[in-house]
C-alpha cells in the first residue's frame, strides 16, 4: 500500500480534527515497520506498513508512558491512536517529535565514547525497571533456536559475504553458555534506524515495537549497530557484560544482519548497507582476536 501525504491529511482530519490544520511532512526514513510523517513541529505520525507492526501500536501505547518516567532520555509519548478505516485498513498513532538524526556506521557519532556511554545509561536503565506483567521482547527467544535462520540466510549470501568466516564467528556465539537468568526489559532493537543522535551523543531512543523481556544479550547489538570498535569497547566495559553475554550480543547482531541481508539486499539498500557493516565488523573482530 502507498502511504501518501494526502492519506495522513485525511487520516488526521476525519479522526482529529483539532489538528487538521497542521502541515504534514514525509520523512525521509529507511525503515520497514513504518512510514513516518510529522504533524506540525511537535508530533509524528506512524503508520504500520505491515500487520505485524501494526500489532506494536498497542504494545507502544501501553508501555511507552510506564518506560518513559524511567529512561534517562526521551523516548516517544503516544498521544493518540488511530483507528483502521476504510483509507487505512490498520491502527495507527501520533506521537511526540523528537529532536535529532540517525546516526550512519562509521560516522563520527559511532566513534564517540559519550555515545557509547550514553547507550550503556539507556540499556542498563531499562534493565532495571520492574518486570512485573510486562510482555516477551519480539526477541525473547534463546540465540541457538535461531540457528537454521541464520544458517540459511548465510547461504542465500554466497558471494556477498565471507561465508567461511561469518561461519565461524556464528559458531564462537552459538558455543557462549546461554541465559539461564529471569529475562529483564530490552528495547531489542536498538540499531541506526530507532535511535537519534546530536553532536555525538544520545539524543533519543524511538520505535518500541520490539520491546519487553529477553536475555540483556539482546541490546547488545547497539555495539555493533551503532558503534565502531573503540567505543564498542566503552560500552562493553560500561554494561559490565561477561564473556558469555558479550558473545551472545555479538551473535544477535550477527543473526539479525544477516536476516537482514538476505532479505533486503534488493529492496532496501539503506538496510542493506547497515547490515553488511555489521556482518564486516563482527568478521574483522573475529580476524584480530584470531
Amino acid at each position: 500500500m502507498i502511504i501518501e501525504p494526502s492519506l495522513v491529511r485525511g487520516l488526521i482530519a476525519a479522526q482529529f480534527p483539532h489538528w487538521a490544520d497542521l502541515p504534514v511532512e514525509a520523512v525521509g526514513a529507511s525503515g520497514t515497520a513504518n512510514a513516518i510523517y510529522r504533524l506540525g513541529a511537535d508530533k509524528a505520525v506512524r503508520l504500520p506498513r505491515t500487520e505485524g507492526s501494526a500489532a506494536d501500536v498497542a504494545t507502544e501505547h501501553r508501555w511507552l508512558p510506564r518506560l518513559a518516567g524511567q529512561l534517562p532520555f526521551p523516548v516517544p509519548l503516544p498521544l493518540a491512536q488511530g483507528a483502521p478505516d476504510k483509507t487505512f485498513p490498520r491502527p495507527w498513532s501520533v506521537c511526540t517529535w523528537l529532536e535529532g538524526t540517525n546516526p550512519r556506521p562509521g560516522d563520527a557519532a559511532s566513534s564517540s565514547d559519550l555515545l557509547a556511554a550514553d547507550l550503556a545509561e539507556f540499556v542498563l536503565a531499562l534493565r532495571r525497571i520492574a518486570p512485573e506483567d510486562a510482555p516477551p521482547a519480539y526477541r525473547s527467544e534463546p540465540l541457538a533456536s535461531r540457528d537454521a535462520a541464520t544458517r540459511e540466510a548465510l547461504a542465500t549470501l554466497a558471494g556477498v559475504v565471507d561465508a567461511e568466516a561469518v561461519a565461524a564467528a556464528w559458531k564462537d556465539s552459538l558455543s557462549a553458555p546461554p541465559f539461564t537468568a529471569a529475562p529483564v526489559w530490552v528495547h531489542g532493537d536498538l540499531q541506526p534506524g530507532n535511535v537519534l543522535v546530536a553532536d555525538g551523543r544520545l539524543a533519543a531512543v524511538i520505535d518500541f515495537g520490539c520491546t519487553g523481556l529477553a536475555d540483556p544479550a539482546v541490546d547488545l547489538i547497539a555495539a555493533w549497530y551503532l558503534l565502531t570498535a573503540g567505543a564498542r569497547q566503552t560500552f562493553r566495559t560500561a554494561v559490565a557484560a561477561d564473556g558469555a553475554t558479550w558473545a551472545r550480543g555479538r551473535g544477535w547482531a550477527l543473526s539479525v544482519a544477516l536476516l537482514e541481508l538476505a532479505h533486503y539486499r534488493e529492496s532496501n539498500p539503506v538496510m542493506a548497507r547497515i547490515a553488511a557493516h555489521v556482518i564486516g565488523e563482527i568478521v574483522d573482530e573475529a580476524t584480530k582476536r584470531a
